[in-house]
């Protein structure tokens, strides 16, 4: 019963399954029946669907018949309707195609006359295209043709601008065409050929600049004495302008009157070669030629000499292309190895001035060209570069003048050399360099100078010691008279009142060697001008050179003079003579010090001359001198003495040998007449003792023999001789008794 109720519906749900897809079938779109169809063959009763089917359609045709019995005679009578039109239609179709046929004979002749419009309306539109086109193209191609041009003519910063339109703004619009690729693939190596070309100009310039630094530096110095002009070497900088410090006679010059041109830095540069079309000039090489203004009136500039447009054009290029680093690293390493080369001194650069004119005149070209370059691009060289620069250039310029300063035995070499140092030096400190070590040098070379004075001043007075003739200066009229006293500081009263001709006392060294001394401190003078000194330093200095000048040089030939063998009496009594007119002399030397230095002698500190000290030790020493060679001769009259300690002869008067002895004593005691009294009498004391002595010796070593009482009465003859040329005075204020004890004791022993 319940399998029954159970089919029963099943049988009711399938019946209503097939209902619905019929309705779905009817009202559904046949493309789209598919999916319906499916359903009903995937379940298993599709056989009762066909059923279902068959009947639906049976019902269809059912109604359909129906319909068309209806309709049947209105069908009927269109049917009559459209075979009446069909005839008509005939006719119309007849008409239509004769009168197409007219209208084709009667248009042939218009339709190829469109055609030919049509060709040429199609060939117009092509011609305004490819114009179009052309148009479009002709920029990028004049461009290009301005690229080469560029290239040709070696402009290659306006060249890299051009590329840099032409790559950004023309070949876009026109990137579609074969030409424009190969243009684009030959941009980079265009970039590679301005870069390496531009890069090539500044090797030329840098080894152009090298060739040509000392010819800058000259200019350099020829204008750093000026302030005014040298204002205009260099862009104004107020850092620059408070480091100068130059000394009041170089401000005292008058200004150089020269107009300079304005000083372009690198863009003003740029910005006027951009929109010139002239080709690349012979000055791109670094260095103008300025050998045919020489005549002109106007001093170059150091900046006129060079042309920079070579760096600024390659430091621009470089920065276009985005390697401005690699640049400055290149360029300030080229420069740096550069330096080392302006740094290396010639081995022979102490042998004449223009060695080291030379040397320094590199030295103030290499500097200018980077000051320049420092103040007219941003950034290639800074100010740490430059003093790093700098740092090395003033250790070595200082260790190479040390070293070869030191081979100088010429002072006015050694003087000029100064002064060209004193001039680099204050060249460089108008550009702004710090130049102090420079000045401490100086006074290292300084003391150089004061040896090579004196060692030149010891031939002076050498050759003026030779030549004189140790007599008094003779005077025959008021002429000679004024010049001598004109040369020497010398008054008294009484010469001035004897009639001509008359002497001086002094010979002529005296006058030559106190012109001398005066000459020396002149020379000393000149060293200490322009080295920012105080009155009391150059005081000082030439205080302590002229004493060495006085204890050293001049007292070494005093001495090598009184010790020549050759030297006699009369000559050494004229050097003490002329030292002592010398040594009062001394405060005159003090005066001429003052009135040049104007430095009073009271001074604090102040050196004083040490000259009296060296004359009186060459005045004693010719003393000395004196002594020994009173002596000497005594000793060689005694050798002639030719005593027969045997003989029984009695003699009536003195031996010839102390006859010719005591001749020769009484003539050089009468040279004796101008010495101070005390030298007179001591060398009369000193010589009669000696005599005494040796007489006395004589007879000692006779004692030994078998002696004669005519031997010993000759013997007493001589020393009573000895006795009356010591009561006759041979020196004035000399004491006689004092010497007669010793020859009356001589006798007694007798």
């Amino acid at each position: 019963m319940e399998r029954g109720k159970m089919a029963e519906a099943e049988s009711l749900e399938t019946a209503a399954e097939h209902e619905r897809i019929l309705r779905e079938i009817e009202s559904t779109d046949t493309a789209c029946i598919g999916p319906t169809l499916r359903s009903v063959y995937d379940g298993e009763e599709h056989g009762r669907f066909m059923e279902k089917l068959e009947t639906r359609i049976r019902n269809h045709d059912r109604e359909i018949e129906k319909m068309c019995n209806f309709h049947y005679q209105g069908f009927v009578d269109s049917i009559t309707e459209l075979l009446k039109v069909r005839g008509e239609a005939q006719k119309l179709k007849n008409q239509v195609t004769d009168t197409n046929r007219k209208l084709q004979h009667e248009g042939k002749e218009l339709v190829i006359a469109m055609e030919e419009l049509k060709q040429c309306r199609l060939q117009q539109r092509n011609i305004s295209a490819t114009v179009d086109k052309l148009m479009l193209c002709l920029p990028v191609l004049e461009m290009y043709s301005k690229l080469r041009d560029q290239m040709k003519t070696k402009r290659h910063y306006p060249a890299l601008k051009t590329l840099e339109h032409l790559e950004h703004t023309y070949l876009p619009q026109v990137s579609h065409y074969r030409f424009c690729k190969v243009m684009v693939d030959n941009i980079p190596k265009l970039r590679e050929e301005i870069k390496d070309v531009s890069m090539s100009d500044l090797k030329d310039f840098l080894e152009s600049i090298r060739k040509h630094s000392d010819k800058i530096g000259e200019t350099a110095m020829k204008q750093g004495n000026d302030p005014y002009v040298a204002e205009d070497l260099v862009c104004p900088r107020e850092e620059a302008q408070q480091q100068r410090n130059l000394d009041n006679i170089i401000l005292q010059q008058p200004r150089i009157g020269s107009k300079r041109k304005p000083k372009k830095d690198a863009y003003t540069i740029f910005d006027t070669e951009i929109g010139s079309t002239s080709p690349k000039s012979e000055q791109d090489s670094g260095i103008l030629d300025v050998e045919d203004e020489e005549d002109d009136e106007e001093v170059p500039g150091a900046q006129d000499l060079v042309d920079f447009s070579p760096v600024y054009r390659c430091l621009h290029i470089y920065s276009v292309l985005g390697a401005r680093e690699t640049f400055e690293n290149y360029y300030r390493k080229q420069r740096r190895k550069q330096a080392r080369l302006v740094l290396q001194p010639p081995s022979n650069m102490h042998e004449t001035l223009d060695g080291y004119r030379k040397y320094f005149n590199q030295i103030v070209g290499f500097f200018v060209v980077e000051d320049h370059i420092l103040h007219t691009t941003q950034g290639l060289v800074n100010r740490a570069y430059i003093d790093e620069l700098w740092e090395m250039a003033l250790s070595k310029t200082i260790a190479a003048l040390r070293t070869h300063s030191s081979y100088c035995s010429d002072p006015n070499l050694v003087l000029d050399l100064k002064n060209l140092i004193v001039l680099f030096a204050d060249t460089l400190q108008v550009y702004g360099f710090p130049v102090n070590q420079l000045f401490d040098m100086l006074l290292e070379i300084r003391d150089q100078y004061s040896e090579t004075l004196l060692k030149k001043w010891s031939g002076i007075f050498r050759n003026i010691l030779d030549s004189d003739n140790y007599s008094p200066i003779p005077v025959t009229s008021e002429e000679i008279y004024k010049k001598v006293v004109g040369q020497f500081p010398f008054q008294d009263t009484e010469l001035e009142k004897q009639p001509f001709p008359k002497k001086f006392p002094f010979s002529e060294f005296v006058p030559k060697v106190y012109n001398q001394i005066k000459e020396f401190i002149y020379a000393c003078l000149k060293f200490s001008e322009d080295l920012h000194l105080s009155s009391t330093e150059v005081d000082d200095m030439i205080r302590k050179s002229t004493n060495l000048l006085l204890t050293r040089t001049l007292s070494s030939s005093l001495q090598n003079v009184i010790k020549r063998k050759n030297i006699g009496l009369t000559e050494l009594v004229q050097i003490i003579i002329n030292t002592t007119h010398l040594e009062k002399s001394c405060k005159y030397l003090e005066e001429f010090i003052t009135n040049i230095t104007n430095v009073l002698p009271e001074t604090v500190h102040t050196t004083k001359l040490y000259g009296t000290t060296t004359f009186k030790d060459a005045r004693h020493a010719a003393e000395e001198e004196i002594y020994t060679n009173l002596n000497q001769k005594i000793d060689q009259f005694l050798q002639l003495a030719d005593y027969d300690w045997m003989t029984g002869d009695l003699g009536n008067k003195a031996s010839d040998y102390l006859v010719d002895l005591i001749a020769f004593l009484r003539n050089t005691f009468a040279v004796f007449t101008h010495l101070p009294g005390k030298v007179a009498q001591t060398a009369c004391m000193s010589a009669c003792k000696h005599l005494a002595t040796s007489l006395m010796q004589l007879l000692l070593e006779a004692e030994v023999r078998q002696l004669t009482l005519g031997a010993l009465q000759q013997f007493n003859l001589d020393v009573r001789e000895c006795e009356q040329f010591a009561r006759s005075g041979p020196v004035p204020g000399f004491q006689e008794d004092t010497l007669q004890l010793a020859f009356i004791d001589l006798r007694q022993s007798t």
